[in-house]
């Protein structure tokens, strides 16, 4: 029996981390907002590994941070060991993560967002999306409440139709044992959307009573403090630190594993779904690297209030005794307790080739979809998109045109428009590899990139803008100070080049030139450097980074020009592709399906080639002359 329940702005379905960031950013752009959750438990869970952040992973999240969102901030309150990452190599890949308190990281969010305005938390699943011709209208729960609404942005996670298994046990759930959504997937099929079905997995977790941590290898934090949250300073989040664990497989280990490998449903034909290549099972690292005598697991505590430790590293769907003789050939682990064992789990998602990039549906107004429904895998992958399709959903109702970041932009623009343009066979995993402009998109500059769109859409304060433009200016100044400064061969200049190992100078040399040599920087010169004002840390570290990188800094920002040149290049949303003369027929059926916004988006679509590309080219100018 339905009934009327109220009338709102936006739904927003599910409340994982995409859904949280979508909830909150509607909210705060002045949207009358419902969140909808099977179970309010289980808002910003981390049935998988409670950390934030990690190779490229940290860089969304700086970006999250920038446009206003609040996963940044959420994990500076309540991590309880931080490291930046990859700081052997070049500044573009320096990733920060921080493993998190689990409960309180779901505790400070769910509380952020019972205290923001205009926002409602509410339990209940979603049976029914209701539709006016091609727009949305409303959603139905399963009790038969109706709300009334003009958007709605499906995050779901990995809930719709789940269902967990290891070995022969086989649970309808959601992850961690939660409800799944049972009704929703066969409402969005029929009103023709398709689906796929995907499969993710986690490993066991253990006592720390039970674990022999003498034999494992301590694994500590950074001594200095990176937030993730422009926001904050390190002194403002410093805190002490918990230690990790690093231990390995081995031969025994794998050899339990080979045994038994005819009881992993993922190798017994029982799992349907496709897992993600770069987060594999222990059993399928075993069978894919078989050259490989061990593989690294991390022992990470799940928080300072828990004896439950997480084995990264070492997800499973075997068996309950397999998996207990294989953990306990592992040093350190022979006599583990374990209290949550490993499991896979299945869920439906979307082909994500049905969104525009703003993530709308091309099909329906006012419905966008965010997060691992979207066919992504990861916390900040999923809250990336969340906040995206939040604000797009607010900005739909506002009648304003969407905020779609480019490849250029930032790593979100990276993320969504791979899943937009190229669709994902499997569960999607960011990395610094996908990002042609990684040098450009570093981790440590992504207010400069994006706080002025934050600003701009109404998620970022007058207050915290003038700061940005503040550090701006005297980023500004410095470099240009530097790039002025002549340093001549005195004895301190040049006990400084002996000791950093680094060629004598003869004659005077810009400060600017020695800064850019390999084995000196900023820092490392300042006491050669009578006059260096006192500046912020992060003031210093772009003075640093933007005089080094110069010249690399240049190329990149010529590609970009070219980059842009075809996306400036829009397709008509009416152009029939298979009236083209010359185009292939493949690129005639992908460009017909996907429906590019421009010229640079068609020449990422699997299956357009650069001959299509031509093609197109030519047949716009002509449609340009025709007028």
């Amino acid at each position: 029996m339905k009934y009327e329940a109220g009338t709102i702005d936006v739904a927003v379905i599910g409340g994982g981390h995409a859904g949280c960031e979508a909830a909150l950013a509607t909210a705060r752009m002045g949207m009358k907002t419902i969140l909808f959750a099977i179970s309010l438990d289980s808002i910003a869970m981390m049935p998988c590994n409670p950390s934030i952040g990690g190779s490229s992973k940290g860089h969304l999240v700086r970006e999250i941070d920038a446009l206003g969102g609040e996963m940044g901030k959420t994990i500076d309150k309540t991590y309880i060991q931080t490291k930046m990452l990859n700081t052997g190599k070049g500044p573009a890949v320096y990733s920060l993560r921080a493993q998190a308190d689990k409960v309180r990281y779901q505790t400070e969010m769910k509380y952020t967002l019972e205290k923001t305005a205009n926002l409602r938390v509410y339990q209940g699943e979603i049976s029914e999306l209701l539709m006016e011709g091609d727009k949305i209208s409303g959603v139905v729960t399963a009790a038969g409440a109706v709300f009334r609404c003009k958007a709605v942005v499906l995050c779901m996670g990995t809930y719709m139709h789940g269902r967990c298994l290891h070995g022969e046990v086989i649970i309808p759930s959601g992850p961690n044992n939660l409800m799944p959504a049972t009704h929703l997937s066969q409402n969005l099929k029929d009103m023709g959307i398709r689906l796929y079905r995907f499969k993710t997995g986690t490993p066991a977790r253990m006592l720390k009573s039970s674990l022999d941590l003498d034999k494992m290898q301590p694994q500590y934090g950074d001594e200095k403090i990176t937030p993730f949250s422009f926001e904050n300073t390190a002194e403002e989040i410093t805190r002490e630190q918990v230690l990790c664990w690093l231990t390995y497989t081995n031969e025994k280990t794998h050899q339990v594993i080979r045994e038994n490998l005819h009881r992993s449903p993922l190798y017994g034909g029982i799992i349907e779904g496709t897992g993600p290549r770069y987060c594999p099972s222990i059993e399928d690292k075993v069978v894919r690297f078989a050259d490989k005598e061990r593989h690294q697991l991390f022992v990470e505590p799940e928080g300072e209030s828990t004896e439950e430790m997480y084995i990264q590293g070492m997800s499973s769907s075997l068996p309950e005794d397999v998996q207990i003789a294989m953990y306990r050939t592992i040093p350190g682990l022979e006599h583990c307790e374990i209290t949550r064992f490993a499991y896979a789990i299945e869920y439906d998602c979307i082909d994500a080739t049905q969104l525009k990039l703003s993530l709308e549906f091309k099909d329906f107004q006012g419905l966008f979809s965010a997060g691992q429904f979207n066919g992504s895998s990861g916390y900040e992958e999923a809250a990336a998109q969340g906040l995206i399709g939040g604000i797009n959903a607010a900005r739909y109702i506002q009648g304003k045109e969407p905020i779609v970041l480019r490849r250029s932009d930032g790593y979100i623009g990276v993320l969504i428009d791979d899943l937009i343009s190229k669709g994902s066979k499997e569960p999607y995993r960011m990395m610094t590899s996908r990002a042609e402009f990684r040098l450009l998109l570093r981790q440590d500059n992504a207010d400069q990139r994006l706080t002025p769109i934050g600003h701009d859409i109404g998620l970022i304060s007058e207050a915290r803008y003038l700061a940005l433009r503040e550090k701006e200016r005297l980023i500004a100044l410095e470099i240009a100070r530097v790039k002025g400064l002549t340093i001549a061969p005195n004895a301190k200049v040049l006990a400084v080049l002996e000791r950093s190992k680094s060629t004598a100078i003869q004659s005077g040399v810009r400060l600017a030139d020695l800064i850019k040599r390999p084995e000196l920087n900023y820092e490392k010169l300042a006491v050669v450097d009578q006059d260096r004002p006192a500046l912020p840390a992060d003031v210093r570290e772009q003075v640093n980074i933007q005089i080094k990188y110069e010249g690399y800094i240049g190329q990149q920002l010529k590609q970009v020009a070219q980059f842009q040149k075809l996306e400036s290049k829009v397709l008509p949303e009416d152009i029939d592709y298979r009236s083209i003369q010359g185009l292939r027929i493949e690129a005639q059926q992908k460009l017909a399906d996907i429906r590019p916004a421009s010229l640079g988006h068609a020449s990422r679509i699997t299956g357009v080639s650069p001959a299509d590309i031509s093609v197109l080219l030519i047949y716009l100018e002509q449609r340009k002359r025709r007028g």
